[in-house]
């Protein structure tokens, strides 16, 4: 059978031809997700158990998309397969950065037990508890693999005792309580059952989950029920639905019907069909229950539905993806510099590839009332940060609004969404992080020294943390590790002050010289390098007062015949603070615009002259 590959928007085909194993079918099948806070190590793991079963080669990964890459971090929810004993894996592998929650909510009711991944030196993180709450709920029992004990630091001990106790915290059964426990290094591809054991190999771990794991029930003799938890798209086959096969079979041809969440049904034909062989996917006549299956020809079809044999079948629960934190605008771009860069620069070709990745990313939401501006609804700064790199990679020019979290009105009052904070520092650090986030409206929750460092866990509204990560890292000399989660949404908490500092703009457009920027350095910090071509109402650096300065950036030395003593000293100039994407997001003011191309990142004023501003603040 002929193997086709597809990825989501933005994903990269893998450089190294994946080859389908010609392996017996298996007699079980076992349906299982990989998950954990960001970097403890899921992908690496996942890696190491295709390598040891043949299902890929040295030096490939999970990780095919340029940005995951650059970034070591999941950013798609991947599907895989592995052959063991007899026995098909189906295993997904899932982000661990909570902005990117959404893609492991989805996955969590597609399969039928999890690997619960926990760096054994940070212990349970933010995102561990999200993930790990919503197994629970679910009724998944899960496997816990303490990774990386390799570490000098490690802690093996505290860690299954911090792992217990979040259990408990979160409501677990007996039977959930009663979970077994690997100690792994996925670097080295090796695991044991006991600490007194010795590395190997995986096998330990992939017998655990033979034994621990009950077969997915295979009711191939009832109609039909089929739930997708996940999308893709091909140019060639449109829509594609990644899907778990609950009851009966689902064949090439098959007229189904597709049940709604409110209810309504309507009717479709199965095109093709695609089972999971290692990374390649293998083009099939039928996918029977228990399996997961990638089903094309059902152009409308969106995840949490159900596929049926019959109109009068009752339909799967609806999967529920939490809602969006944050909002911005995504528009044209109108400066100065515009269409320079860029091959896509319309507000139709902006909203023709946002409604592409509405197709697949579901944590997403666009509002199109607007011709020339739409509004943007994402889970946070990181996720639609993602989204802009993936656009000017594939030669989109726009700008965008500084994002504002999502306000709600319950009962008449307001709410608005708030994190739960845990940061690992030095213990020197503490009380500076105490004192930005007690005024950004954080409250702390705990405190748990170790050793040199100190665990603090705050509380506080999303707001409050936007623009605050550079800070974080600047506070702490890159010694600090933060991470949140969003904990839902409470009482609007008044009035924060974030920023003190303010904006540097440019008064003129040219070209930036460096004697010009050695007399600006003293000022603030600068976000460009001498040689870089400006515009009039471009901010190129911070002010360390809050207050806005106009500045001439491309001012020269004047020249004479005269020497004098003194004023011929070499020009030092600091390193620039590079924009990117993430940073725009975090510094931009309320009035300002982050100008996004596929060579540069700029921030600018909305309005670019200073009489422009002047009118605009009267207003």
């Amino acid at each position: 059978m002929g193997t086709r590959d597809f990825f989501p928007p933005g994903a990269d085909q893998p450089s190294a031809e994946i080859i389908t194993l010609q392996i017996m079918e298996p007699t079980e099948i076992r349906n299982i997700a990989i998950i954990a806070h960001v970097d403890h190590g899921k992908t690496t793991l996942t890696d190491a158990i295709m390598r040891q079963c043949g299902m890929f080669e040295e030096g490939m990964s999970m990780d095919v998309n340029t940005l995951e890459k650059e970034r070591g971090i999941t950013i798609y929810s991947k599907n895989t397969s592995i052959f063991y004993k007899g026995t098909k894996i189906n295993i997904v592998d899932t982000p661990g950065h909570a902005d990117f929650g959404s893609e492991v909510e989805r996955v969590l009711r597609s399969i039928d037990a999890v690997l619960l991944i926990v760096d054994a030196q940070e212990g349970p993180m933010p995102q561990t508890r999200f993930v790990l709450k919503k197994a629970l709920e679910i009724g998944l029992k899960p496997i816990v693999v303490v990774n990386k004990i390799d570490k000098p630091a490690a802690d093996i001990k505290r860690t299954e005792n911090e792992v217990l106790e979040l259990f408990i915290d979160l409501g677990a059964n007996d039977e959930q309580l009663d979970f077994v426990t690997v100690y792994a290094v996925g670097r080295d591809g090796v695991a044991k059952r006991e600490l007194t054991d010795t590395f190997v190999d995986l096998s330990p771990l992939l017998d655990t989950i033979i034994e621990e794991i009950p077969p997915a029930p295979r009711n191939i003799d009832a109609p039909l029920r089929a739930q997708p938890f996940n999308l893709a798209y091909d140019n060639y086959l449109g829509r594609l639905a990644i899907a778990r096969v609950y009851e009966g079979v689902i064949k090439v041809g098959d007229n189904v019907y597709i049940k709604n969440m409110e209810g309504a049904t309507r009717s479709g034909k199965i095109s093709k069909i695609f089972t999971f062989r290692g990374l390649s996917r293998e083009d099939v006549s039928e996918a029977v229950a228990g399996d997961i299956a990638m089903i094309a020809g059902i152009p409308d079809i969106f995840i949490g539905e159900t596929i049926c044999a019959s109109p009068t079948q009752e339909a799967l629960p609806s999967i529920h993806v939490d809602e969006p934190t944050i909002s911005l605008n995504f528009m044209v771009n109108n400066s100065p510099f515009a269409g320079r860069e860029g091959k896509f620069v319309t507000s139709r070709q902006i909203r023709e590839r946002l409604e592409k990745e509405l197709e697949v990313n579901v944590g997403l939401h666009v509002d199109f009332v607007d011709a020339d501006k739409f509004r943007v609804f994402g889970r946070g700064e990181l996720h639609i940060a993602i989204l802009l790199e993936i656009m000017r990679r594939e030669g989109f020019e726009l700008q965008v609004s500084q994002p504002h979290i999502i306000i709600k009105e319950v009962d008449g009052a307001k709410q608005e969404p708030f994190e739960e904070i845990t940061i690992d520092v030095p213990s020197e650090f503490q009380g500076i992080i105490i004192e930005r986030l007690s005024n950004r409206k954080a409250r702390i929750v705990s405190m748990d020294p170790h050793e040199n460092t100190v665990r603090m866990i705050f509380e506080g509204p999303t707001r409050g943390l936007l623009g605050y990560r550079n800070q974080f890292v600047m506070d702490t000399k890159g010694q600090g590790i933060m991470a949140s989660r969003v904990e839902g949404f409470k009482p609007y908490c008044g009035d924060l002050v974030k920023r003190s500092a303010g904006s540097m703009v440019s008064m003129v457009t040219g070209k930036a010289l460096g004697y010009s920027l050695d007399n600006l350095q003293t000022r603030g910090q600068l976000y460009i390098e001498p040689n870089v071509e400006v515009y009039e109402g471009m901010v190129i650096g911070n002010t360390a007062k809050g207050d806005a300065m106009s500045v001439n950036p491309t001012k020269g030395k004047q020249l004479t015949n005269m020497r004098a003593s003194g004023t011929d000293d070499n020009i030092q100039l600091a390193p620039a603070w590079q924009l990117t994407i993430e940073r725009g997001l975090e510094v931009m003011e309320d009035d300002e615009l982050l100008e996004v191309t596929p060579k540069s990142v700029r921030l600018r004023k909305e309005f670019l002259t200073d009489l422009d501003r002047a009118r605009a603040r009267r207003k």
